[in-house]
């Protein structure tokens, strides 16, 4: 039911590891712009690829060794990796100057089903409210807020408080862009 939703088009809210997130289908350009409505973000707000394992990743992003075996060693998990961009990913979803996507491996058994429906990655991004310092992590809370602007809430309960963690590894190393759930004291 979720993968009919998302690939007719429409929005849904649904759980990660970390906290709630928007999922919409890669390019659905309308989705993409409710998104940025409901959150109140300009065309420089980045989106990311939920992926269902590494061998997604590398058909989205351009990979060196040194931050394959970085990734490889963080996911499934809290992160949020940042990446060149290759041709496969439209170019609404890239960051417009650097032409870069945020790819992710959750794990969350809900997210794993979704994507095994789906057969492709979610374009998604943190359930963050304008005004709001954290990511929305109710189902309830959600519905009273923005039930009526999105087609489904996927209610799993409450998740984490905080968002992932972001690493850029466009760049040829690791830059710290958002600490959150996962544990960036390594990269310090």
């Amino acid at each position: 039911m979720v993968a009919r939703i998302i690939q007719g088009g429409g929005l849904v809210a649904y759980p990660t590891d970390s906290s709630y997130a928007f999922g919409c289908h890669i390019g659905d350009k309308r989705a993409i712009d409710r998104i940025r409505r409901i959150r109140q973000t300009d065309k420089k707000h980045n989106f990311t690829l939920v992926c269902a394992d590494l061998s997604e990743i590398s058909l989205y992003a351009r990979v060196d060794n040194w931050a394959y075996r970085l990734i490889k060693a963080h996911t499934p998990g809290p992160y949020t990796f940042i990446l060149p961009a290759t041709r496969e990913v439209p170019r609404m979803l890239q960051n417009p100057k650097r032409r870069t996507i945020g790819l992710r491996v959750p794990e969350h058994p809900l997210v794993h089903a979704m994507l095994a429906e789906l057969k492709e990655p979610i374009m998604s991004s943190t359930l963050t409210l304008p005004g709001d310092d954290m990511p929305l992590t109710d189902p309830l809370e959600i519905e009273d807020r923005i039930g009526n602007q999105i087609e489904a809430i996927i209610d799993c309960g409450p998740t984490g408080l905080e968002p992932t963690s972001v690493l850029d590894l466009s760049g040829g190393r690791v830059d710290v862009l958002r600490v959150g759930r996962g544990d960036v004291s390594q990269f310090a």
